[in-house]
């Protein structure tokens, strides 16, 4: 018998590597789970009575659901039931809306005696299977819009559940899954279109609708450039466009001041006097001429050109820049109504906080101001094991859970946190090796999945804890205190290593 087909020892076909790097993880989140309670007395790292007892009996059981995947459970189970699953996990998404438990304004939580199920955590295997499922299937094309279309219907299902439940940072997870589309063939213009959506809504808020439209319409002059046959020549134009949308105010109020008696006193006002001022019903007439409407009628007076230019030369780059324009705008004028009419109170107070909008060092903003003392006091090599004062005195909040990163910066200092951030760096990277090395596409669909999970936790929840990101309550990967979600990633990665070693076992 050819050797290649008699099979390879467990050592030779798990990854024992993607293993350390979880028991590593593991570990290091139950000790600082203990560091950040120690001051309450507890008898000793397993004591039952408080989260670092408890969390080593989760670790026990997840040890126990990883060995039972790894062993026991035929790897495909995943693949053949990834419907059902997925079916019942949205089902639980819904019910625990009206049957579960209510934890700090959010609907998400079973509760039986001491343990407490979160079926958004489950939600990303199960979502993460069906894409796996369904996107490795033969006929299947990502650029057909049929099967666009049912992709983007299984994200964006228990998404919306999830947000129904008012749970946002899990449901800004879903966001990962798009680094899987564009390896298996989305464009990188879907990427480019979010963030953009993101920097729109960031700029209607903090600056001008105005700021917000010149950017948007500067991007898509400049991607048109890019995209031309004589770039450096539409490139020095559009530039020359951008100046001038960027100066235009100022040109259009000084174009007032010597035109319309009066108008130069105001800009010596207060700004909010003068904006009451300039376009109230008394004012003259070209004073209440606003530069954005200005822009716009420009803009659109050019749509009409712009759209046959695109008929005629078969150039769909340019009618797709215009309805990319017509969506931006809609955004932008929707984004007081997005943020004062859909998103929660605690949600709004949060984002003002993150986006310099207002300080609320004793309110909303207490718990990241909290943990930047804390993490900027640990310095270089930290305070030491049991040190700490920050974290472990209480003034973090949720110190053991969302806040877990804190106590590693504040105990550790800046050694231990590049040490954290590298494992998970790694854990990462391993499995996108793996799964660029299955010949299986539903093996590597998935692990791109998993990898994506992973990296949107690790950077929502680091930012979160450093200022760079609002305060959404999500757990760091393997650290944070709870079993639900230790068991969620546990299942999760164990899978990949399950269908993985399925694979390698022969080859």
């Amino acid at each position: 018998m050819d050797k290649t087909f008699k099979g390879r020892s467990l050592s030779q076909s798990f990854d024992w590597k993607l293993v350390i790097m979880y028991l590593l993880l593991v570990f290091i989140g139950w000790m600082n789970i203990y560091a950040s309670i120690h001051s309450s007395d507890p008898s000793s790292i397993l004591d039952w009575n408080f989260r670092c007892g408890k969390q080593f009996v989760w670790i026990l059981t997840a040890f126990g659901l990883a060995s039972l995947i790894l062993f026991v459970l035929p790897s495909r189970l995943w693949e053949t039931g990834s419907i059902i699953m997925y079916m019942g996990v949205l089902v639980l998404l819904v019910a625990v809306i009206f049957l579960g438990t209510e934890t700090k304004g959010s609907h998400s939580w079973f509760e039986f005696g001491p343990v407490k199920f979160q079926p958004a955590e489950v939600s990303k295997i199960t979502t993460s299977l069906v894409l796996a499922f369904i996107m490795s299937r033969s006929n299947y094309k990502i650029s057909n819009i049929k099967d666009f279309l049912i992709t983007l219907a299984i994200i964006g299902l228990p998404f919306l559940v999830i947000l129904a439940e008012s749970e946002t940072g899990s449901a800004l997870v879903y966001v990962g899954f798009v680094f899987m589309l564009y390896r298996e063939g989305l464009s990188g213009w879907f990427i480019v279109l979010i963030g953009m959506t993101i920097l729109l809504f960031i700029l209607t808020l903090t600056t001008s609708t105005y700021t917000a439209v010149a950017v948007l319409l500067s991007a898509i002059l400049l991607f048109n450039a890019a995209n031309a046959r004589r770039s450096m020549h539409w490139l020095l134009i559009f530039i020359g466009i951008i100046l001038g949308v960027a100066l235009f105010p100022w040109l259009w109020n000084s174009i007032l001041e010597t035109m319309v008696p009066g108008a130069s006193v105001i800009k010596d006002v207060d700004p909010m006097v003068a904006d009451a001022i300039r376009y109230s019903a008394r004012a003259p007439w070209m004073l209440r001429i606003r530069p954005l409407y200005i822009l716009l009628l420009v803009a659109f007076g050019f749509m009409p050109y712009l759209l046959r230019k695109s008929y005629i030369e078969k150039n769909t780059f340019i009618g797709l820049s215009v309805l990319a324009f017509l969506a931006g705008l809609f955004l932008s004028y929707s984004t007081e109504f997005i943020f004062n009419d859909v998103l929660q109170d605690h949600q709004r107070s949060r984002i003002e906080v993150l986006l310099g909008m207002k300080e609320d060092l004793a309110g909303v903003g207490y718990n990241v101001h909290q943990s930047m003392i804390a993490i900027g006091s640990g310095g270089f090599f930290g305070k030491g094991f049991l040190n700490g004062t920050q974290t472990t005195y209480g003034f973090v909040p949720e110190q053991s859970t969302d806040f877990i990163f804190c106590t590693v910066g504040e105990e550790w200092g800046f050694v231990g946190c590049f040490v954290v951030i590298l494992l998970y760096a790694l854990l990462i990277s391993r499995i996108i090796r793996d799964a660029e090395s299955c010949r299986e596409h539903f093996t590597r669909i998935y692990g791109y999945c998993v990898a994506g999970c992973f990296f949107m936790h690790l950077f929502i929840n680091v930012g979160m804890t450093v200022g760079l990101m609002p305060v959404i309550g999500i757990p760091l990967p393997l650290m944070s205190y709870g079993g639900s979600s230790l068991w969620s990633f546990t299942v999760l990665l164990f899978i990949f290593i399950a269908l993985h070693h399925e694979e390698k076992k022969y080859f």
